[in-house]
């Protein structure tokens, strides 16, 4: 009998034993898959690369300029084989020299600054390409209230005749991104609003083609045009920038900031909202920066929270898409 006992007793543990080391693998064997399926992201960098982002002006082919303009940041052009002209500022070939209209910054012709500032808009202007056409809207944005997301807007005789409100909906971090397959037109007065939202924010208008902003058009965001830029007589930009891939900017007494003010002073010139991240395996993912409540934001309405969520779906949704077929972890 106390030999049947303790038989019993050795199967006992051995099922004990047996269900330890069967976790034990399990756990192993999940943590190995999750390592390969979702691996560790790195290398988190901004859209607008450092360079890039200190030119408030940046042209390809020429950069010209009525006097007087106030540009806050650095004005440039480059492109291979060009002429790297500016003509409207002081300017010399491959030096870096400064300007009385030109503060918190020097005026680049064909320098290695510029040049280095061309590469990487050419790649931000693909990292905004990858997030995909997002939200189809009308051609003409006047009178819409919107929140974060990612929209396409399509040609038109204007895309603003009249006043947009971008609402970051209490989110400091808030990002938009306008995908204009074609052209970007402004007509003479519009406005672009911003409000509801801080220092992380980040308003990027992807152009497929040249932009114009017209008279007195009071804009807002970082404009990267595929071909050229034409800033219409007292059109401003204050918290922007006017960034040609190919072709040419054209000014006409045009005030133009990469340097915010008030709630937006840290934005770096609406440059945040998103990151472009890399992961170990060589993907590359545009992720949403997390939600960072602006202080002193009013309460959102809950018709207004499930705005928010789709918007940040639409993010989500979309990174999946980039790069590869597997699922990205959560930063």
């Amino acid at each position: 009998m106390r030999k049947i006992t303790e038989e019993m007793s050795r199967i006992e543990d051995h099922k004990i034993v047996s269900k330890i080391v069967h976790k034990i693998l399990s756990l192993f064997v999940v943590a190995a898959f999750s390592a390969l399926l979702c691996p560790q992201l790195v290398s988190a960098l901004p859209i607008l690369g450092s360079e890039l982002a200190s030119f408030t002006v940046l042209g390809a082919s020429t950069v010209t300029n009525v006097p007087t303009s106030t540009i806050n940041g650095n004005v440039g052009v480059w492109s291979s084989g060009g002429a790297n002209a500016i003509t409207g500022f002081l300017s010399t070939p491959g030096v870096a020299v400064s300007d009385p209209q030109v503060t918190g910054g020097n005026v680049h012709a064909g320098t290695a600054v510029a040049q280095l500032g061309q590469s990487q808009l050419t790649n931000a202007i693909t990292y905004l390409g990858l997030l995909g056409p997002g939200t189809l809207l009308p051609a003409d944005l006047v009178g819409l209230t919107l929140s974060p997301g990612v929209y396409t807007v399509p040609a038109g005789t204007t895309n603003l005749s009249g006043a947009l409100t971008l609402d970051g909906l209490g989110n400091a971090n808030a990002a938009w991104v306008f995908q204009m397959p074609s052209t970007l037109i402004t007509s003479p007065n519009s406005v672009v609003n911003l409000t509801n939202t801080g220092s992380g924010a980040g308003v990027y208008w992807n152009v497929g083609s040249s932009a114009t902003i017209d008279t007195n058009t009071t804009f807002l965001g970082n404009i990267l045009a595929l071909t050229s830029i034409t800033m219409n007589t007292n059109a401003t930009d204050l918290c922007g920038r006017a960034l040609a891939n190919t072709g040419a900017v054209t000014l006409d007494q045009n005030s133009l900031s990469g340097t915010c003010l008030e709630f937006l002073i840290d934005s770096g010139g609406l440059s945040g909202g998103l990151d472009v991240v890399m992961t170990p395996d060589g993907v590359t993912e545009i992720t949403q920066l997390p939600f960072v409540p602006v202080e002193n934001a009013p309460v959102p309405e809950p018709s207004t929270i499930l705005l928010l969520a789709s918007g940040l779906l639409g993010f989500v949704v979309l990174r999946k898409k980039v790069g590869s077929s597997h699922k990205p972890c959560a930063k």
